[in-house]
């Protein structure tokens, strides 16, 4: 892990994380750190939100170091964390990196004592190469509401009901926290306890351990069952992080799907309500157009009642009121309506045979007789029409001797 710049100086510390992340987060190319363009805001805002409220934490860029042994630039807040211990306030030295997938997946957090601090065994947050990795708060972490800020406030807590780290200087290992800046002491205060100005993060000469694995090497005295217990416990809560986030990512789209059914069905209900809404207007519509209907046939047939024996009396009228004026004019109109008629079944006849609807030979045999029919028809209203002109003729020779005279 490459040592990062300096910290910058506390008047300025809110300042500089502006500026400092503004340009480290802007930057393009090879020199760009490793974090998607979508949540490079949101990591800005939570360093900038860390810094302002824990001032001893400074943003920087430095190289990390994987397990598998890639290195990428990564950032990290460096500093220290302050806890409330017994009436006092201590600082822990600390170092929290931000890895590749920051904020979907939660951050790295060491604990990186200097040379007079020791790591508390056993303890039930940290383990012995200074990895926080049983946080409830890193445990439960859920995007993109967690934050840093958050993450060390409720460290800030756990750390001071259980400090991790103990001064070097006492004889067994007990949870007495390191000095850092708390207030005034009691007058008995133990040497081990005995409580700094300030403290301030100098340059250590280890480099600090990427992850657990990649931890200091155990002393040779060390227990081989305890370190593959150990081993074992840290495989099984990998392994359940690992299922957890899994389990996670099938929920989360299996809740996208859910939604996006929700959402079709709320627009097919809304397509409903709107069908039924215009075929209530049509419904409405066409009963007044109904109301209208039955109105005006109630008109109609009252008027038709009303017409009925007129309309009866005017038609027998209509009959007797063109006369033939003799009787060869009466035979004439009834020759001529007879033609017509023969014409007019010869013609209807024509048209169901076309259509199939009577037979060929009933077709012919009544043809044939209307046509005789006719031509009878028609011989009679040629012999009338000669009678009629000379019955003309022998009137006007009748009124001839009027005139010469």
């Amino acid at each position: 892990m490459a040592p990062s710049p300096s910290p910058p100086p506390p008047a300025s510390g809110a300042q500089y994380a502006h500026q400092f992340l503004n340009t480290a987060l802007s930057q393009r190319g090879p020199s760009a750190l490793p974090y998607a363009e979508d949540v490079k805001w949101l990591i800005r805002n939570h360093l900038v939100a860390l810094a302002d409220a824990f001032p001893s934490l400074h943003p920087k860029a430095a190289l990390f170091t994987h397990n598998d042994g890639r290195a990428a630039h990564l950032l990290q807040a460096d500093g220290t964390v302050p806890i409330h211990h017994a009436g006092a306030t201590y600082n822990l030295p600390a170092v929290i990196w931000l890895p590749e997938t920051y904020p979907r997946s939660p951050p790295l957090v060491f604990l990186s004592p200097t040379r007079d601090m020791l790591i508390k065994p056993h303890h039930p947050l940290v383990d012995r190469s200074g990895l926080v990795a049983n946080a409830p708060y890193l445990r439960s972490w859920v995007f993109p509401s967690s934050n840093l800020l958050d993450l060390v406030r409720s460290l800030s807590h756990l750390f001071g009901l259980d400090p991790p780290l103990f001064t070097r200087s006492v004889a067994a290992p007990s949870p007495t926290p390191p000095p850092a800046h708390p207030a005034p002491p009691p007058a008995a205060a133990s040497p081990a306890m005995r409580p700094e100005a300030v403290y301030a993060p100098v340059p250590r000469p280890y480099r600090f351990p990427a992850s657990p694995q990649l931890a200091a090497r155990q002393p040779p005295t060390e227990d081989p069952a305890e370190v593959f217990k150990r081993n074992a416990i840290s495989k099984l809560v990998d392994t359940a992080y690992a299922d957890a986030a899994a389990l996670r990512t099938a929920r989360e789209a299996e809740v996208d799907s859910l939604f996006a059914v929700q959402a079709e069905l709320r627009g097919r209900g809304e397509a409903v309500n709107d069908g039924v809404r215009r075929i209530t207007e049509e419904k409405e519509t066409l009963e007044r157009r109904l109301q209208d209907v039955v109105m005006a046939t109630d008109v109609i047939e009252a008027w038709v009642a009303e017409n009925r024996k007129g309309a009866a009396d005017d038609a027998t009228e209509a009959e007797g009121a063109i006369q033939p004026a003799d009787v060869l004019s009466r035979q004439m109109l009834e020759c001529t309506a007879t033609d017509l008629a023969l014409e007019d079944t010869i013609y209807a006849l024509d048209k169901a045979v076309q259509e199939g609807s009577v037979p060929f030979d009933g077709y012919l045999r009544s043809v044939r007789a209307l046509a005789r029919e006719q031509f009878f028809q028609r011989v009679l209203c040629t012999k009338v029409n000669n009678a009629q002109q000379q019955a003309q003729v022998a009137r006007m020779a009748a009124r001839a001797p009027q005139y010469a005279s």
